[in-house]
């Protein structure tokens, strides 16, 4: 895919979705790390059902430590995974406060380092608390760029790396929050919706125009 089209293509999720965010429900930097550490393998839906169940008071790691992990299990229950993220949720809380004075870091070796928190973990969190130009390369933006052409690579870190080569520097802010929306919602997983894709003139996925002809007679 050439520079013109990716340029065209971000331009037009743009004009879409001016100012895209996470869909996961926090107030500050530290329920960011815990909502994305129970995001894994799980839908923002479900993890948002569980937070509001125990986010409205715990509000600092030293809120969570209290809590303790019997108790997040029974508010994350609900959630696959719920016993060990509950695990790393508590260790993440107690090594913020003892490394990091109950703040979040604004580091990523400091975040990868954090019990559960992975790479793209800490690019979530260095995207939409600190403002960093990240790519945060989960299954729906591993899925969109391989589909689309957009940045083709055989795993995460190859697509993480293409996209950030690549991408104009004037999208690059909310580039990821656009390709997971648009993975979740347009180009999904088993039929991709491609007659109510508002890039398809410059996606170069080879069945997309059979795809559409499809999903046109059929409304």
């Amino acid at each position: 895919m050439n520079a013109e089209k990716r340029r065209r293509i971000y331009a037009k999720l743009a004009e879409a979705n001016p100012d895209p965010k996470t869909e996961l429900e926090h107030g500050n930097p530290f329920q960011l790390v815990i909502a994305v550490l129970l995001s894994a393998q799980t839908t923002d839906k479900a993890v948002n059902v569980a937070t509001r169940r125990f986010f409205p008071t715990v509000k600092t790691p030293a809120d969570l430590v209290a809590l303790g992990e019997a108790n997040l299990m029974q508010h994350i229950k609900t959630i696959g995974l719920f016993r060990n993220k509950a695990k790393n949720a508590i260790a993440t809380a107690r090594q913020l406060i003892e490394l990091h004075n109950g703040e979040v870091p604004h580091h990523r070796a400091a975040l990868e380092a954090l019990p559960g928190v992975g790479r793209k973990t800490a690019n979530v969190v260095l995207n939409e608390a600190f403002g960093e130009h990240t790519f945060a390369v989960d299954t729906h933006v591993f899925r969109v760029a391989n589909r689309m052409k957009l940045a083709p690579g055989k795993n995460v870190d190859a697509v993480e790396t293409k996209l950030m080569k690549t991408t104009p520097p004037e999208f690059l802010q909310s580039a990821h929050h656009w390709l997971i929306l648009h993975g979740r919602y347009t180009c999904v997983a088993r039929t991709p919706k491609c007659a109510k894709c508002v890039v398809f003139d410059d996606c170069e996925f080879a069945g997309r125009h059979k795809l559409r002809e499809l999903q046109q007679q059929s409304q």
